[in-house]
């Protein structure tokens, strides 16, 4: 284990590489930190730190650098994330506050997390097969046709057209929304195939027709929909960023969803902040990078998964404060959807 002392000099050490991107040495810590104490000791330390493994010195006569073990050492001993200001707590609120559907507030959040932290974002659908049914409307379009309207409890609205084998009145249509709420209201939508097919017997015999093709469309095309996607955004800032393996790789990996869900999957505790480094990421092509992710969702259910990728030289106490505010967000905004 290592002292108060050495973990101070860890910690600057990370500090002023991930801001300046050049080996820090011991008259730089000295400059820039108060340890109080000499540079001759500040060199004591950093040597018994590239000993055992923190830090590595690049180039002969260069100051050191972080390893995967130091960065690691040093994501565990945060004693804070970074705070975001009252100021930027609004905005970011505003920001997402202003979405109009699901598909809105994953591309802001989206589009929030890369300017937060000039990384890669990368934000998770709510699962179909997580979602259950808050209400569902029928809105007439033609005397043979209806709008169907799903929506869930994690905010997904589903919209569809159904064409009718027959004329539909305005009090049958309200009973058949009242049917369908009644018996669909809260259930998940995995269960759904079994509660619709025991639908039919609970309509009039003369509306049963207009009815299963309501069903039909129930099943087909929202229940049977189980997709699981990631959207990612701010990839140019994968330009500025520095990579200890090739940024091709990095690249590659961002545009396979398997890839995306996998590595969001990894992230461990779904309702923490969690941090992967380097290598401890099972893909292969981003075993130069690093992820920070958190679940989000309404209460204590984790929906989906939300989080930012980027060099192993990341700013972790803003990449983790961002995460975590943005997350909490967008589960407030999707428990009052």
């Amino acid at each position: 284990m290592l002292d108060d002392r050495k973990l101070a000099v860890l910690r600057a050490i990370v500090e002023d590489y991930v801001s300046t991107n050049e080996p820090v040495g011991s008259r730089a810590l000295v400059d820039r930190h108060n340890l109080d104490v000499s540079p001759a000791t500040i060199r004591n330390d950093m040597a018994a730190l590239e000993e055992q493994g923190f830090i590595v010195q690049p180039h002969t006569s260069a100051g050191r650098v972080p390893t995967e073990k130091g960065y690691r050492l040093f994501v565990d001993r945060l004693s804070a994330v970074r705070p975001f200001s009252p100021a930027e707590r609004r905005a970011i609120e505003t920001f997402l506050a202003g979405a109009y559907d699901l598909d809105d507030v994953v591309m802001r959040t989206v589009r929030l997390l890369a300017q937060l932290t000039r990384q890669v974002a990368v934000v998770q659908y709510p699962s179909l097969t997580r979602s259950s049914v808050r209400h569902i409307e029928l809105v007439p379009l033609t005397d043979r046709r209806v709008l169907l309207v799903l929506i869930t409890d994690t905010g997904r609205v589903e919209q569809r057209a159904v064409d009718l084998p027959g004329q539909i009145g305005e009090e049958s249509i309200m009973q058949l929304r009242a049917v369908l709420n009644a018996c669909l209201d809260g259930r998940r939508l995995t269960e759904l195939t079994a509660v619709v097919a025991d639908l039919p017997a609970r309509v009039a015999p003369a509306e049963q027709a207009n009815a299963a093709a309501v069903f039909s469309v129930i099943l087909e095309t929202l229940v049977e929909r189980h997709e699981e996607r990631v959207v990612v955004g701010g990839a140019a800032n994968l330009t500025a960023a520095d990579f200890s393996r090739g940024l091709h790789e990095v690249l590659e990996a961002l545009e396979e969803q398997v890839v995306l869900m996998r590595l969001l999957g990894e992230s461990g505790d779904q309702a923490a902040v969690t941090v992967r480094i380097g290598s401890e990421n099972d893909v292969q092509g981003l075993h130069g990078a690093s992820l920070v992710a958190t679940g989000y969702g309404s209460g204590d259910q984790a929906l989906a998964r939300l989080g930012v990728l980027g060099p192993t030289r990341m700013d972790y106490p803003t990449a983790m404060g961002a995460v975590r505010a943005v997350a909490r967000y967008v589960g407030q905004i999707l428990a009052g959807s």
